[in-house]
């Protein structure tokens, strides 16, 4: 795996301390938590206590005020281990910064301390059955009734769905609104809320470690002072926070294919065909070869991305660049890694064959890689 240029002594530190703790308490319970099809609550509590969740929150508030370099070795690390850890990122890098970002003091206080120990799971609830990139049209309303909100509505596909216990709810607050963006709200959810239920934990094609769920609201009342930022300011927010968020699902992908690649150079030097290692044959060496060059290049435009990132520039239109290519790039590379494997990459004992399985939705979430493409197109000015 490329060192990134902004690596310093402590970062360096950093990254083997938490690549010890996933050796000890990851790797060895992976393929349980596979057939398990969730992560143990118990894993993301010892995160917690090493400092590995939320990092970046202030110290104020049980923090340790890191900056996003350290949400990149994270990421990396987690990642290494198996995209069914996405989840923490999603906690670290997606969720919790909504709070940190539009929170009141208040929310902060009662909030963010338990997400930095684990003892709260944090989701965003965006997708539904009936609306997914287009967010403009989610049915799920929000109305005011004296000093709470009754929500009513369904989403579907969201990730920590059944470990969560405060979930970033996207919400109609006023359906009226022209356009409809306008009308939308963010509104902090709680387990054990009224009228608030887990629906079945879904079954999907990877990610099998993943919790991820369906969630029903059926006259759920929430405070008001459960409100994130202003009322109908939502989707504003939404837009403010998704550069991130497809910034770290692009270091996901490009350290999926980083690993798939490591792991592929093994297996070609040792497994023999006709007499000698697959590896000395010319189509698996120009394979390979073809892999590494663009893991080079997509680590270079990464590196410049994540130093832009942190610089605070606005960037939306490489980092779509950046989510649609090296998550198409990963997905390639499965397919590949899969076919020097042979045989035996289609067994599940082999990570190829998880990882096979596990790629492709990086494709899709965070914003399909259609929707980049669109984004890409409208700053273009077309």
């Amino acid at each position: 795996m490329g060192k990134y240029r902004f690596e310093e002594e402590e970062h360096e530190l950093f990254r083997k301390s938490l690549r010890k703790f996933l050796e000890k308490e990851a790797v060895p319970q992976y393929d349980q938590w596979e057939k398990d099809h969730i992560i143990p609550k118990s894993f993301w509590k010892r995160m917690g206590d090493m400092g590995f969740l939320c990092p970046q929150v202030d110290e104020e508030y049980g923090g340790l005020g890191l900056d996003f370099r350290y949400a990149v070795i994270i990421g990396e690390e987690m990642e290494r281990v198996g995209t069914s850890l996405t989840g923490v990122g999603l906690h670290n890098d997606i969720t919790v910064p909504y709070i940190e970002a539009y929170g009141t003091d208040e929310q902060k206080r009662r909030w963010l301390p338990g997400c930095v120990t684990g003892e709260y799971i944090t989701a965003i609830a965006m997708t539904e059955p009936g609306a997914g990139s287009d967010l403009a049209n989610i049915s799920t309303t929000a109305v005011r009734d004296g000093d709470n909100y009754i929500v009513n509505g369904q989403k579907t596909f969201i990730t920590n769905g059944i470990n969560s216990t405060h979930v970033v709810v996207v919400v109609k607050t006023d359906p009226k609104a022209e356009p409809k963006h306008r009308g939308i709200s963010l509104l902090m959810i709680e387990e054990g809320m009224p009228g608030f239920t887990k629906g079945r934990k879904l079954d999907k094609v990877g990610l099998h470690a993943q919790d991820t769920s369906e969630l029903y609201f059926e006259d759920c009342v929430v405070p008001a002072a459960n409100l994130i930022g202003d009322e109908n300011k939502g989707f504003t927010y939404l837009m403010e926070k998704l550069q991130q968020e497809r910034l770290v699902v692009a270091v996901a992908a490009q350290t999926a294919s980083e690993d798939m690649l490591e792991t592929t150079l093994d297996y070609v030097k040792s497994r023999k065909a006709f007499g000698k290692p697959i590896g000395s044959f010319q189509n698996s060496q120009f394979k390979l070869v073809e892999m590494a060059t663009e893991i080079e290049l997509g680590h270079s435009f990464l590196e410049s991305l994540i130093e832009d990132h942190m610089a605070g520039k606005d960037i939306v239109s490489k980092v779509s660049m950046a989510k649609y290519w090296l998550t198409d790039t990963a997905k390639k590379i499965a397919g590949e890694c899969m076919q020097l494997h042979g045989g035996y990459g289609y067994m599940e004992e082999y990570k190829i064959a998880r990882r096979y399985r596990d790629t492709p939705v990086a494709a899709i979430y965070a914003g399909s890689n259609e929707i980049m493409k669109t984004i890409i197109a409208k700053r273009m000015g077309l």
